[in-house]
């Protein structure tokens, strides 16, 4: 299992990261492709053209895809977090973050048709989790009390209070992004994988097999 950090619009990281991907037997990204970075669309192109990597939502995806179903509602929160940089990605300029109304529907009916419904579908279909044995992967992170085939959406893209501070106790290994770490590591059943990509230029994946766990950057 090869699990990639958040990535954030940088095809030029998910590129050479791949490059060391060689023998994986799966490779799994952990969402938060877009927003911030400046090349978004890139990244969900690469990403879509590769059926063999298992790519799993991301909360900013789910921002981007409550922006296409209801932009007046759903825009002023996207575009703060990063949103601004996925729409110029696809050419949508004349927004900003203090942006309402029809220029939001505008800016989303630009953005969607420079998309295609093609890669709005594969957006909508990506899953939460993914699990092998006793690792899962998730975006966010998982409530340690309850088992991950019975987390709540919210939880999985948006984490949990105690995820970071209580162990699970069912032997279960959880890998994440979300959380942006100085260096990634694994211990006390969290796999840590988000190296904060857009703004530090190091992009990390985690290779897990039967002997360990041992982290690749780019």
């Amino acid at each position: 299992m090869f699990v990639i950090g958040d990535l954030h619009g940088r095809i030029d990281l998910l590129d050479r990261v791949l490059e060391k991907a060689d023998g994986a037997e799966q490779i799994i990204c952990v969402g938060d492709y877009v927003d911030r970075g400046e090349r978004s669309a890139d990244v969900l192109a690469r990403l879509q053209a590769r059926d063999d990597i298992v790519c799993l939502k991301g909360n900013h995806e789910d921002m981007m895809m409550s922006f296409i179903e209801d932009p007046q509602n759903a825009g002023p929160r996207w575009l703060r977090y990063g949103g601004l940089q996925t729409l110029a990605s696809y050419g949508v300029s004349g927004v900003s973050d203090t942006s309402r109304g029809a220029e939001l529907e505008t800016a989303r009916d630009q953005m969607t048709a420079k998309m295609g419904t093609a890669l709005i579908d594969w957006l909508h279909a990506r899953p939460l989790r993914y699990q092998s044995g006793n690792v899962a992967v998730v975006h966010a992170g998982a409530d340690p009390a309850c088992p991950v085939d019975q987390q709540s959406n919210s939880v999985l893209l948006w984490g949990h209070p105690d995820f970071l501070k209580k162990q699970r106790q069912d032997g279960t290994w959880v890998v994440h992004g979300h959380t942006i770490v100085d260096d990634p590591s694994a211990q006390n059943g969290r796999v840590s994988v988000d190296t904060g990509a857009y703004a530090t230029g190091r992009l990390t994946a985690a290779r897990i097999s039967g002997d360990g766990v041992t982290f690749v950057s780019a």
